[in-house]
């Protein structure tokens, strides 16, 4: 049965990324056999250049990764000011296996931060739906100095974790944000942030929570 995503802006529809595969006082159950297919509609931003981010589902159903190529932002320096802040929205068509529903369980970050010290980094993200008139951003903040790679995760409590309705088609969208400023006495140099890592692996990782839609 095709269906998308609904969250409250309360939850922004994110959780612990361990999830057991059945508890009978909340309906979790296993992620169904039959695949799940997601596909990019539209993809906006600068931190998204045509072609530079990629969905992939994995096998067993438990979780969706956005691979982004082109994602960095910078300060200092001889940046240009509009490089400050990146950002980058991603629409996506997700149709389920039938008699199935799900929601986002939790969403891992990572990448790249190079900060001169008195330089600030922030990664903010926000979940919504396609007719939802809330947003819910979280956000994650790094300070100078820092030369390392870097992680977030997005999460809520299980109490807030909200379905998609059963039977209803509605677009995903998933909007990121990079932000950096130079800051101190450091400003003549260059700091930046990347939404990605420097081996290369898979920035950001959706894991899914799933149950059976009531029969009609």
């Amino acid at each position: 049965m095709a269906g998308g995503l609904l969250l409250s802006a309360a939850a922004a529809a994110l959780l612990t990324a361990a999830l057991p595969a059945h508890d009978p006082s909340t309906g979790f159950e296993d992620p169904p056999p039959d695949k799940i297919v997601i596909k990019v509609a539209t993809v906006n931003g600068s931190g998204c250049p045509a072609g530079t981010a990629a969905v992939a589902v994995s096998a067993d159903n438990t979780a969706f990764t956005v691979t982004y190529s082109d994602y960095l932002a910078q300060a200092g320096g001889n940046s240009d000011p509009t490089a400050s802040r990146k950002n980058c929205q991603l629409s996506l068509l997700v149709h389920v296996p039938q008699g199935f529903t799900y929601a986002i369980a939790s969403a891992d970050y990572r990448g790249f931060a190079s900060l001169r010290p008195g330089a600030r980094g922030t990664q903010r993200a926000s979940y919504y739906f396609q007719g939802s008139p809330n947003t819910e951003y979280r956000s994650h903040p790094f300070a100078g100095p820092y030369d390392d790679n870097w992680q977030a995760t997005d999460e809520t409590d299980w109490a807030q974790l909200v379905y998609a309705p059963c039977g209803v088609q509605r677009n995903f969208n998933i909007n990121t944000e990079l932000r950096v400023s130079a800051g101190g006495p450091s400003s003549d140099e260059v700091s930046f942030m990347t939404m990605d890592s420097t081996d290369g692996d898979i920035s950001t990782v959706y894991h899914l929570a799933w149950k059976e839609c009531p029969e009609d």
